[in-house]
């Protein structure tokens, strides 16, 4: 990808700021390219109460990416010719009722099933009470299913539930023991689990990253034990792993993958957009076991999970070969926005390209009352104007044509911005630059702002 290195050193110092505007407890993150990890870091706390670093090798419980890795045993089990997608799951498995007996694979693995989300009970996700055991979950779903099957996209963890059994039955294992071998271990992978339970002492995780609540509305956050086992729900939510095992098995799902535990054809099943998720701003589709979506120009797949005080998100951009994922330990993670803001940020170097040796000096960030501003060279002559306090730091970015050493011109901003007007830096001594001029707009590093800062306070 055009541009790549340059975009990895700068997202970590993006994560890093907004880690300190959002006192968020910890975040880990990684990006594979090509199928090999590239970049990995961590920001922040394991665990908060006892000042505990995050680290790489600290394992997240990731909830809902568990569904893809079902997804994947699932169409592994179709290219063995051990079922179909079209099969009804009463056909593996005995007990149900007729109509949920009736429903296909592909429908649980779809969530057009219509079944219930979490059941008539649902308040494990609060930790009130234990996940579902196999008796609970069947009991649950001796109800009528909430929607006609095939009418809309309908989330639901019972399903994948139901998936997971589905893979014992017809494999004879456990599912959390099949799905290990021939699927995580099978994709080479070393930080990943189906559930807390299945911790080999072999695996290189340093231990479990603790959940974290909201600061409200105790106006602190709290940490959270996520050691629990998930039961039967390990299928839908049970799986732990890091940023970078994530990372590499979403980049191992794209139609185009070098190396994947599945046929190319598998692959292109899983991405392929089947429901939108209706009533929903962000514009997402469902496949099988993959969310699907767009950032700017580049298409993407993946999951999110949320686990009592864990939020986490991966994504893989089949037509850059690229796969990020960020996690992070609070009820209110931002794994979300960091995921869109970092696949923002290395889509812009992708079209700005490295850093030419006329444009390489004008880098730093600089300060004044309103905030923080990133100087981001490009290629040729180009600069970027970032806002790393955003989301996405390349939202609306100026973009500076460099005219000498240390004086260029707007060509390209906001209405409401600088457009057409100069920007000059001025240098101390040593090279460094001490003032960036923005228009008539002075900006400096951040010692020199916060002692003026200090000053307008006393």
């Amino acid at each position: 990808m055009n541009g790549l290195t340059a975009a990895l050193d700068y997202l970590p110092r993006w994560i890093e700021h907004q880690m300190r505007l959002t006192e968020q407890p910890g975040c880990a993150i990684a990006v594979a390219h090509k199928g090999k990890l590239v970049f990995e870091a961590a920001f922040g706390h394991a665990d908060l109460s006892r000042g505990e670093a995050l680290t790489p090798r600290h394992g997240f419980r990731v909830a809902s990416h568990s569904k893809t890795f079902t997804a994947a045993a699932i169409l592994r089990l179709r290219e063995l010719r051990r079922l179909q997608l079209d099969d009804p799951v009463g056909r593996h498995l005995g007990g149900l009722r007729a109509d949920v007996g009736a429903l296909t694979l592909a429908q649980l693995a779809g969530h057009s099933a219509g079944l219930v989300r979490d059941g008539i009970d649902a308040t494990q996700w609060s930790l009130q009470r234990p996940f579902l055991d196999e008796a609970a979950l069947r009991e649950d779903l001796q109800h009528a299913p909430t929607l006609a099957a095939g009418t809309r996209f309908k989330y639901s963890n019972h399903g994948y539930g139901l998936l997971g059994l589905t893979i014992e039955a017809v494999t004879g294992e456990r599912y959390a023991d099949w799905v290990q071998r021939e699927i995580v271990e099978a994709s080479g992978l070393q930080e990943t689990v189906p559930d807390v339970h299945a911790m080999p002492r072999r695996m290189k995780l340093a231990k479990l990253a603790r959940g974290h609540s909201a600061k409200q509305p105790l106006g602190r956050r709290v940490a959270i034990d996520v050691g629990m086992s998930t039961q039967a729900l390990a299928s839908a939510t049970g799986f732990v792993s890091t940023a970078a095992d994530l990372a590499r098995f979403f980049g191992s799902l794209a139609p185009d993958a070098r190396s994947s535990v599945l046929s190319p054809a598998s692959r292109r099943e899983m991405a392929r957009r089947q429901w939108r998720s209706e009533h929903d701003s962000s514009g997402r589709w469902y496949g099988l076991g993959l969310i699907a979506g767009s950032a700017g120009a580049w298409d993407h797949v993946g999951h999110s999970g949320g686990f009592p005080g864990v939020i986490t998100r991966t994504a893989c951009v089949p037509s850059q070969q690229l796969a990020v994922s960020v996690l992070t330990n609070a009820a209110d993670g931002l794994s979300h926005p960091w995921l869109d803001g970092s696949l923002q940020l290395l889509q812009a170097y992708e079209k700005g390209g490295a850093p030419s040796r006329r444009t390489a000096p004008w880098q730093g960030r600089f300060w004044n009352l309103w905030g923080a501003v990133d100087l981001l060279p490009m290629a040729g002559q180009r600069v970027l104007l970032a806002t790393p306090g955003l989301a996405n730091p390349m939202l609306d970015a100026s973009e500076v044509e460099v005219e000498a050493p240390d004086r260029g011109r707007v060509v390209l901003g906001g209405g409401f911005a600088q457009h057409g007007e100069p920007v000059r830096l001025e240098r101390d001594a040593r090279g460094r630059i001490v003032r960036l001029w923005h228009g008539g707009m002075l900006l400096q590093p951040e010692a020199p702002t916060r002692r003026a800062l200090r000053q307008r306070s006393l």
